[in-house]
């Protein structure tokens, strides 16, 4: 990482100069800690700021604030329009996030809304931003949920005390002749456009309720506005499923050809290849099956993924042949794949890893006969910090399924009993977890120590079912409650990602009381049967995805 020039808070004077943060509730930027930022890709946010005039915030991390630009027309993918850039003051890392109404009088009062955010990286033989900053001429790689691919913004001029800049999108495979930024109007945050956020700055508008219920309130305790996390309020749209047109398209190729999906193409093979042999309850499945089940879970499935790195259980010869883990970005993956360079990676560990963020991206990993998914516990923006607490139960030999989902209600006891939120989840094999969300702030450490000791008291109570021997050998077959899945670069299969066993079985999650149900298993659903109860039950988990959760403290 470069060499900072600047502490942000001097970096923010005239931002802050221009601000009466007593009246405004856009931030401060007093938060910046005093270490340098986690690595990986940078952010970018892009706010849609309804203000004397439209026009659209286009701000990258850089050094610890938000280098910004006001893009009157806004960015766009179309490479022969050029857009005017103009260069104002940095704004602080918490602006990322901000939504809400300016108040009237204030600098820049108006609405503004989330309309694009994601993660950036310098154009090859680039390695220092603020430096070409500082020059005028930046080219760089956006992974975002509305503007990808290779952008330059080039210095102009000045006009009186502004910078003109030129902002183009390069001719690549994210290219798109007349694309109009205006034709995505919805914010990526919380689905809201800004005549909502105006009518109700202080309420998040569910985009996937009835009207009568969309607006919920997200102010805090005290009073002040909410800042959601990053993957608070995911919303089906950023993440379409296909359309029949392309499935007919999918269905109408020969064994191998190229499928587009959601605007982006994928080079498929071998695409009759049966990957799962067939079980009793369920048919053989293709590859182009396992292709098919990814592009229409990929709406439920990827707010799991996004923003993670994710290792990889891949079994091209079927899972009736030895498969392999593979942590490692395949060697063929396409550029607009979103990636992640683990910095910390000794001589011989893996340095790069896929993340998944787009349908396109499942499309790829299935076609790699990458038939489980395990994102990280944490996000690349601080892979030292996660976001989920896990307790696997990894029932033995000796254990019956009742055994399983005795030891999960034991859990489902506890966790009430601390006021803790968390929901279960089926394996797709044998095995139930527990996913519990955590706010920002815990270390590896607080959530596996949290979880040993929760989970060694519902160990002491059925003595005889559990097991703290680390060897399976030494089980004597009996279960173990296993807390060291909470640690870097540790996972747990994704929620929906299927399981490499005949049939396809798929992970799926619970309520707690379907935990009672006498007809539940942990590989009662596959493929082809998990699009159906997710259309009649949902994803219990979702809603607590990005929960701002503190875990109570153990004696």
């Amino acid at each position: 990482m470069p060499e900072r020039r600047s502490a942000p808070a001097e970096r923010l004077a005239r931002y802050r100069a221009k601000r009466d943060f007593a009246t405004t509730s856009e931030p401060r930027g007093d938060e910046w800690p005093a270490a340098d930022p986690p690595a990986g890709d940078a952010r970018f946010v892009v706010q849609r700021h309804r203000a004397r005039r439209l026009h659209y915030d286009l701000r990258l991390e850089v050094d610890g604030v938000l280098v910004s630009w006001a893009v009157p027309k806004g960015p766009t993918l179309d490479p022969s329009a050029r857009r005017l850039a103009v260069h104002v003051e940095d704004h602080p890392l918490e602006y990322f996030d901000f939504e809400g109404v300016i108040p009237s009088g204030e600098y820049g009062g108006g609405d503004v809304i989330v309309w694009d955010w994601g993660h950036w990286q310098l154009a090859p033989g680039g390695d220092d931003p603020a430096a070409a900053v500082a020059a005028g001429s930046l080219h760089v790689d956006l992974f975002g949920e509305k503007l990808r691919g290779r952008f330059a913004l080039v210095r102009r001029g000045h006009q009186g005390d502004k910078e003109q800049w030129l902002l183009v999108h390069k001719h690549d495979d994210a290219a798109e002749e007349g694309w109009d930024p205006e034709a995505f109007p919805r914010s990526v945050k919380s689905g809201r456009t800004n005549d909502e956020v105006k009518a109700a700055p202080d309420l998040l508008w569910r985009s996937d309720a009835p009207a009568a219920e969309a607006a919920v309130a997200v102010a805090r305790p005290d009073g002040r506005p909410a800042k959601l996390p990053w993957a608070r309020a995911l919303d089906d749209t950023r993440w379409p499923a296909p359309t029949d047109a392309e499935l007919d398209a999918l269905d109408a190729l020969e064994s191998a050809g190229s499928w587009s999906v959601d605007g982006t193409s994928v080079a498929l093979s071998n695409l009759d290849k049966v990957l799962f042999p067939a079980r009793v309850d369920a048919p053989a499945v293709t590859k182009r099956d396992l292709i098919r089940y990814h592009a229409l879970v990929a709406p439920t499935m990827l707010p799991y993924l996004v923003d993670r790195p994710v290792n990889l259980h891949r079994s091209p010869n079927g899972v009736d042949r030895p498969g392999f883990w593979s942590k490692a970005l395949p060697a063929n993956a396409p550029d607009w794949m979103h990636r992640w360079r683990n910095a910390e990676a000794d001589p011989g560990e893996t340095e790069w890893y896929a993340v998944l963020d787009r349908p396109a991206a499942l499309v790829f990993m299935a076609n790699q006969a990458a038939l489980e998914l395990h994102p990280w516990t944490s996000r690349v923006t601080d892979v030292h910090e996660p976001t989920w607490a896990f307790i696997d139960i990894d029932p033995g030999p000796a254990n019956d399924p009742e055994d399983v989902l005795t030891l999960a209600r034991l859990y489902r006891t506890a966790l009430d009993h601390l006021g803790v939120e968390g929901r279960p989840k089926v394996t797709g094999k044998r095995g139930v977890q527990i996913w519990i969300p955590v706010g920002p702030g815990y270390g590896f450490d607080d959530t596996r120590g949290w979880v040993e000791t929760v989970s060694r008291a519902v160990g002491a109570t059925v003595p005889d079912l559990v097991s703290w021997r680390w060897r399976k050998d030494d089980r004597s077959g009996r279960a173990r409650l296993d807390f060291t899945q909470n640690a870097i670069n540790r996972t747990l299969v994704a929620p929906f990602s299927a399981r490499p066993v005949p049939g396809a079985p798929v992970s799926v999650t619970l309520e707690w009381d379907e935990l009672d149900d006498p007809e539940l298993r942990p590989d009662r659903w596959t493929i082809a049967t998990v699009l159906d109860r997710l259309a009649a039950a949902g994803d219990p988990l979702r809603p607590l995805i990005g929960l701002d959760q503190r875990l109570p403290a153990l004696s």
